[in-house]
Parts: structure tokens; C-alpha cells; sequence
């Protein structure tokens, strides 16, 4: 599973810290101590080499050793602050106290203990400083469900266990299946389960308003490459990450409103003619390419132009390969 953002962020940050004190440290001495492969401390070091302060000028950067680090030592040369003691004022502090409340009372937090458990740590300690300023702030989430459907998907991430859930998707067609919870996000206001359905024996992704019931089995949780090839999506839950990558806009018809909810998508809009634009990053054009062939009845239109030109050339030499066979329609 691609590595959540949140998590490589407060290891960017933590070796940040740890080298302005350390000094210079060998990469395999950095990769064993943050528990990542040496590959990875070097892609870490290369989104700080870009990071920095307002600005974002050579000089607002953080910096590092280009000569030691092609040695296999990683120097820290520019912090640029990033270890100075946080000082916030009484209006930041509340503000922080609100959005740790409101991420601590999340299902997707309460469904990882350990998520859950640096939350609250932190909320403690800021609402301590904070003093009688943070006893005036009351977050309530509205819910996004059945609240006893959510219940049951966070007692099945935090104890690793299956889903047995009735789910009816975009086009109101009601299905039964086992899943095993992966994880839980929000996007775009809505809440969804990503999780490996055995039903069709790959991942898909569930949103929760749509999940009718749900019942926790005494099943544990089997282990699935979530990555394997053909699994929709696969290539686009990496680009999340990649925000650099390039974007695509897809106008659907509605009979394929379900690529909305397969797929992490920057943005969704329904339209008034009935179609729906789907506005995602991608890593891998031929994923994209299967995509709207797959789906090419239901394709309206596509942004930038030259994906729908790659892909109508793709569709001709298709056909042109059916001709060559001597057969009328292509052989299903």
C-alpha cells in the first residue's frame, strides 16, 4: 500500500531534527534508525532539498551536502528554522485545540489505535497550554452514515478483522460481500473504506453512505498485495501522493458515475445535463488509456485533448488489428 502522506511528513520532519543535532550520518545508518530502506532516505532528502520557508528561493530552501550525500552521508547544511521551538498565539492555539478535536473524534483516526493514541497525546498537552481558551471550544462532527455501519468499520480496522457489508453503488444496484478493511479517508466531504473485496477478489473502495449494514466476523484480516496489476486504481492511490503529477478531467455519463467512486479523485462535480466531471492525477497514461477504453460508450469528453487523442489512436489500431484478421466484429 502506498505510504500515507501524513506519516512521511512527520519522518521529513524528524530528520530534519535529528541530523541538526546528530551532525552528518551515513544513509544506512538513517534508513535502519527510521525504519525505511536507504532508497528512501534518499528520496526523503531530495522533497526537503525542495522544501523551505515563504519565499521559496535557493536560499529559502533547506539545504544538505551534494558531495557528502554522494559519498552515502546525509548533511544537513540549512534547517531553515525547522527546529526552532513552536510558539503560537492564543488564537492559533485554539484553532489548533479545534482541528485536533475534530480529527481525534474522526472514525478514520478511532480506527487506528496508535493514530489515535498520538492525537490525543497531543491534544492533552496543547490544551494544557492553551488554558481556559481551549474550554470555549466545542467540535461536533456531523455524521456521515449509519452510525452503527461506521461502528462497525472502525472495530474491524482496529481489530484487524472482516466485513460482511450490504453496499448499493452509483447506480442503485444492492450487492452482499466479505471485505477486508484496509484503511478509511475522506474526500470531498464524504467519507469511504478502502478495503480488498473477495467478492471480486481485488480492491475497491466503498463510501460509507452507501454501506447499508455491516457485520464484523470473527474472520481476521488476510493479506493482500493491494498493488497488483489490473487493480483499479492502482495507479492512481499512488499519485496521491504525487501531486506533480500530470491531471486529468473526465466527463462520464452517468451510467459510469462508479469511476468517482473507484478512484481517489482531486474533485467530483455533477453537472446538470446528468454527466459527472472527475478531475484525477495520474501516474501511468496506459492505466488511463484502459480506463476510457474500457468505458468508451460513457466517455463525453476528455481534458487535455491529447489523452483523447492517444486514446482514439489506440482504439483505430485496435480495429485496424481486428481487420487484419479477416473478422467483421471483434472476437470477445
Amino acid at each position: 500500500m502506498p505510504e500515507r502522506a501524513d506519516d512521511r511528513l512527520v519522518r521529513l520532519l524528524g530528520l530534519v531534527a535529528f541530523l541538526d543535532g546528530a551532525g552528518p550520518v551515513r544513509v544506512d545508518e538513517l534508513a535502519e534508525r527510521f525504519g525505511v530502506t536507504p532508497r528512501q532516505v534518499r528520496e526523503d532528502v531530495d522533497a526537503l532539498w525542495v522544501s523551505g520557508t515563504p519565499g521559496y528561493m535557493p536560499d529559502d530552501l533547506i539545504d544538505f551536502d551534494a558531495f557528502s550525500l554522494e559519498g552515502g552521508v546525509v548533511s544537513l547544511t540549512q534547517a531553515r528554522g525547522m527546529t526552532r521551538p513552536l510558539r503560537l498565539g492564543t488564537r492559533e492555539a485554539v484553532a489548533l485545540v479545534a482541528a485536533l478535536r475534530a480529527m481525534h473524534a474522526s472514525p478514520a483516526v478511532q480506527a487506528d489505535r496508535r493514530r489515535a493514541a498520538v492525537v490525543a497525546s497531543a491534544l492533552d498537552k496543547l490544551t494544557a497550554a492553551t488554558g481556559e481558551a481551549a474550554g470555549a471550544v466545542d467540535v461536533q462532527l456531523a455524521g456521515d452514515g449509519d452510525p452503527q455501519v461506521v461502528a462497525a468499520v472502525t472495530t474491524a480496522l482496529a481489530e484487524g478483522r472482516r466485513l460482511h457489508l450490504r453496499y448499493v453503488n452509483a447506480a442503485d444496484v444492492t450487492t452482499e460481500r466479505d471485505v477486508d478493511p484496509l484503511r478509511l479517508l475522506t474526500q470531498d466531504g464524504a467519507m469511504y473504506l478502502v478495503g480488498w473485496c473477495l467478492r471480486v477478489d481485488g480492491r475497491r473502495t466503498f463510501r460509507v453512505d452507501r454501506i447499508l449494514a455491516a457485520r464484523v466476523l470473527d474472520e481476521p484480516v488476510a493479506a493482500h498485495d493491494v498493488t497488483v496489476a489490473g487493480d483499479l486504481g492502482a495507479d492512481v492511490w499512488a499519485s496521491v501522493a504525487h501531486r506533480g503529477a500530470p491531471a486529468a478531467t473526465l466527463r462520464l455519463a452517468s451510467a459510469a458515475r462508479w469511476v468517482a467512486e473507484e478512484v481517489p479523485a482531486e474533485s467530483v462535480r455533477d453537472l446538470p445535463d446528468g454527466t459527472v466531471e472527475v478531475r484525477l492525477r495520474v501516474t501511468n497514461p496506459a492505466w488511463l488509456r484502459r480506463l476510457l477504453l474500457a468505458n468508451a460508450p460513457d466517455v463525453v469528453a476528455v481534458d487535455p485533448p491529447d489523452v483523447a487523442h492517444e486514446v482514439a489512436h489506440a482504439a483505430r489500431a485496435a480495429l485496424d488489428a481486428y481487420a487484419a484478421t479477416g473478422t467483421d466484429e471483434p472476437v470477445g
